[in-house]
């Protein structure tokens, strides 16, 4: 569809897991060699810039993380990942960076966060000849209307569209989730000196729902604690069959997430790996945790959408933001389907406040109507509608949490029995296989059982080359972990020299770039970085010679 299309523009919505990245790399690998530009990916986040990379070099797109406006694109590297941020702030250098060439813009509903992300991002690839949008959140129009996409009755109209259902319905594309919900009793003096009580059940104004729901998912109650204890036994039977499976606790703030994580390792024994907004190294500890095989990840709006760690089974919605395009992002964290495995069910544990129970069900539609269709419990849309703002200014410092208890539950056998992950037959018909159980938490659907994954690998034989004549400096292989050693080895060389030439390091660093024949390091090749680095090391040589050839006369 995306090639037949003539219009420069494209959007594409798809639920998380459904892989629009590699979609997204697979339209670019076979449009490239028709365009006389470059390729520019816009990502969320800095996180996200590595992810995208890795995607690329693994499908044989070659993209530069660190680029900056002034610099050119290294001639072995068929473009450039950035973020809306990088182009609101300067997006005059993205012009003639992207003119002719190819844009992707991931989650694209970003360029309309900040009046000057979406100019910046219409001013940047206005030029560009091909501009494919992704969205893994359905979303309307604002008074920050998004540029390059259509829009009908302030309503975004996608050229293609693959939901959450559908993509159940395919199979080994995502999981079913389930929403484990728990109501609660919660006491609580709120900010004018009113002491006030009341459970999940009790209808509240939007202001008290919000207080409510602070006081439940506060450190001082034992309504977290419980919750939490109950996704941790949780993940831990799914983690007999699925051994590096792990969890995800979405936390208030930075003080919230580091609370929940000294929770974890004192109530329960379980390391947890925290990452927020105010740590610099939370991208690395987020890239080592999705390789690794610890059990928890706590974090504030770190793990976003697009964020890809497949082993995430079991999530605990942990903060107050009560969005439907929050929440949904939230989901999609825990929806990706990982290959190898027949039962892949993933578990969100929620608060039973009205708007999440709403959104729970929203999606829990989709996962029954492909299970098998029945009538689903419903809320008060009245209701719901007072509900619908997300959080107050509250004076918080005057707010203080008295008591928060959640509602009983039943013998875990009751709740998980029928849920065992040893339970792995498979029927001979390739049904559905479905089973509930009703309980205080809400009702718990059986997975689906499926059979083996097939092989889904891309063969990039099949595909054409990215860009013709792409390497004129003759370098044939594109490694993001080469080009970064090369770099460290130029700079450790380049320190050695300064050292003892007593030349400065500009000096030392124009000198090596003139015997290279480049401008800037950020600018140069794999092959040039190479042959930097021999005319360091030669220099160095001569100098060791030089100084031992002083010393003896």
């Amino acid at each position: 569809m995306f090639q037949a299309s003539s219009d420069p523009d494209f959007l594409a919505v798809a639920t998380p897991g459904a892989g629009k990245t590699t979609f997204a790399l697979v339209a670019a690998r076979l449009t490239l060699p028709n365009l006389p530009g470059r390729l520019v990916v816009v990502a969320p986040t800095s996180h996200l810039k590595e992810q995208w990379a890795d995607a690329g070099q693994r499908l044989g797109l070659h993209l530069v993380t660190d680029w900056r406006p002034g610099d050119l694109v290294p001639a072995d590297a068929h473009g450039v990942v950035t973020t809306y941020q990088q182009v609101g702030n300067s997006p005059e250098p993205f012009f003639p960076l992207s003119q002719g060439g190819f844009v992707i813009l991931d989650e694209v509903h970003h360029a309309g966060d900040e009046r000057s992300w979406g100019d910046g991002v219409r001013v940047a690839f206005d030029g560009a000849s091909r501009r494919l949008a992704l969205s893994g959140t359905p979303f309307r129009s604002d008074t920050r209307s998004i540029p390059f996409v259509t829009y009908h009755l302030d309503e975004v109209v996608p050229d293609i569209e693959y939901g959450y259902g559908q993509a159940l319905a395919d199979r080994q594309v995502v999981r079913p989730v389930y929403f484990p919900r728990f109501g609660g009793h919660m006491e609580w003096t709120a900010p004018d000196g009113a002491v006030l009580a009341a459970s999940f059940d009790d209808p509240l104004a939007r202001t008290q729902a919000n207080q409510r729901l602070r006081a439940a998912l506060s450190l001082e109650g034992e309504w977290l604690p419980a919750v939490i204890g109950h996704a941790d036994e949780q993940l831990n039977r799914i983690r007999e069959q699925h051994v590096d499976a792990g969890g995800l606790v979405i936390a208030m703030d930075q003080d919230h997430a580091k609370g929940v994580a000294r929770m974890l390792r004192r109530r329960f024994g379980q390391r947890a790996v925290v990452a927020t907004s105010d740590d610099p190294d939370s991208s690395a500890k987020i890239s080592r945790f999705a390789e690794g095989e610890d059990p928890w990840i706590v974090a504030v709006r770190m793990i976003s959408e697009g964020v890809d760690i497949p082993r995430l089974r079991v999530a605990v919605y942990a903060t107050t933001t009560t969005t439907e395009l929050f929440f949904r992002q939230a989901v999609g964290r825990i929806v990706r389907h990982s290959g190898g495995r027949r039962r892949q069910r993933a578990y969100m544990f929620i608060p039973d406040d009205l708007r999440l129970r709403h959104f729970g069900y929203t999606i829990a539609d989709s996962r029954r109507h492909n299970l098998r269709s029945r009538a689903r419990s419903r809320v008060d849309d009245d209701e719901l509608d007072e509900l619908r703002s997300d959080g107050d200014a509250d004076q918080m410092s005057l707010f203080s949490v008295l008591s928060a208890t959640a509602s009983e539950a039943p013998e875990e056998t009751d709740i998980y029995a029928h849920l065992d992950e040893e339970d792995d037959e498979s029927p001979s018909d390739s049904s559905w296989v479905e089973a509930g159980a009703d309980s205080p938490m809400g009702t718990i659907d059986d997975d689906v059982v499926i059979g083996e994954m097939p092989d889904l690998t891309l063969d990039l034989s099949a595909l054409p080359p990215p860009v013709a004549g792409l390497s004129p400096t003759g370098s044939a292989v594109f490694d993001r972990n080469e080009r970064d050693r090369l770099r460290r080895i130029n700079n450790e060389l380049t320190r050695e020299l300064v050292d003892i030439t007593g030349r400065s390091h500009a000096q030392v660093n124009a000198e090596l770039n003139r015997r290279a024949g480049i401008a800037k390091v950020s600018e140069a090749t794999i092959v040039q970085l190479n042959r930097r680095s021999r005319a360091a090391e030669e220099w160095l040589r001569r100098e060791h010679r030089r100084s031992r050839y002083a010393k003896f006369v």
